[in-house]
């Protein structure tokens, strides 16, 4: 897509802090972080998000993932660390080029991937069984 930032980012037409590369994909440093070293993981080729990405692609990109993460553990010291991905506006998505975020968490950073747990209840759980299986 002519007009993806994250197209023009992943292929080079926009300078980066790159910390990664190879064919299919950009590993850069966040212009927006949410711990030191938040880094994003974007494929060279455009998909707006997991839905219309390759079957292969996203497993290569989970496969980037986690060689991304132990070595930013390595070089970082962190204390653990998040692989996030959003997909559409109702999950945080907000530049529609598909993307991981990679995230190394420090002791009382602060910086939570968090939600309130709700309860699943006996009719939920049956309901979502006969859906998803």
């Amino acid at each position: 897509m002519g007009d993806c930032i994250f197209c023009k980012i992943a292929n080079g037409e926009i300078p980066a802090a790159t910390i990664y590369e190879d064919e299919e994909f950009r590993v850069i440093l966040d212009l927006g972080p949410a711990t030191r070293g938040h880094a994003l993981i974007l494929p060279k080729t455009h998909a707006a998000n997991i839905y219309e990405m390759p079957d292969e692609l996203v497993g290569k990109a989970m496969i980037l993932a986690k060689k991304m993460a132990v070595r930013m553990t390595q070089a970082l010291g962190c204390d653990g660390f998040n692989v996030v991905q959003n997909n559409g506006e109702a999950a945080g998505q907000t530049v529609f080029h598909f993307h991981m975020h990679l995230i190394p968490r420090y002791e009382k950073d602060g910086a939570m991937v968090s939600w309130k747990p709700g309860k699943l209840t006996d009719e939920t759980r049956e309901e979502l069984l006969e859906k998803l299986k």
